[in-house]
């Protein structure tokens, strides 16, 4: 088995907890298929890049799974139809960091005299 990325983002007029039921129901599939979850990621609602079936939001789910490639077709293709899946995306990886992702950790603090207004010069 591959260990794998699966990335997915669901519109933005379902609730939070909807969406961490929508991750479930989706390991549920990987699992019945021989798949393991080893990371979890809810990045929260974010503001998309462009409009993507008429959503300005959505909210991001990132999974980290250990599974076949059948398996991982089979979340595509059940990511494909269900009609609350704006967009996703599945990719290989050489190893799943179990510590958080960048996007979970807090935003940088400004640093001093870097982009920062330290003191006014008058």
């Amino acid at each position: 088995m591959s260990l794998y990325e699966c990335t997915f983002i669901a519109r933005q007029d379902i609730s939070a907890p909807d969406v961490h039921k929508l991750a479930d129901k989706f390991i549920e599939i990987l699992k019945g298929l021989g798949g393991k979850l080893i990371k979890k990621e809810y990045w929260g609602l974010r503001t998309l890049a462009y409009v993507v079936k008429k959503n300005k939001k959505g909210h991001y789910i990132m999974l980290g799974v250990e599974a076949t490639p059948e398996a991982i077709k089979e979340y595509e293709r059940n990511c494909k139809i269900h009609e609350d899946i704006i967009k996703y995306m599945s990719y290989k990886v050489d190893k799943i960091d179990e510590a958080a992702s960048p996007m979970m950790q807090a935003p940088a603090k400004a640093t001093p005299g870097i982009g920062a207004v330290d003191e006014m010069i008058m």
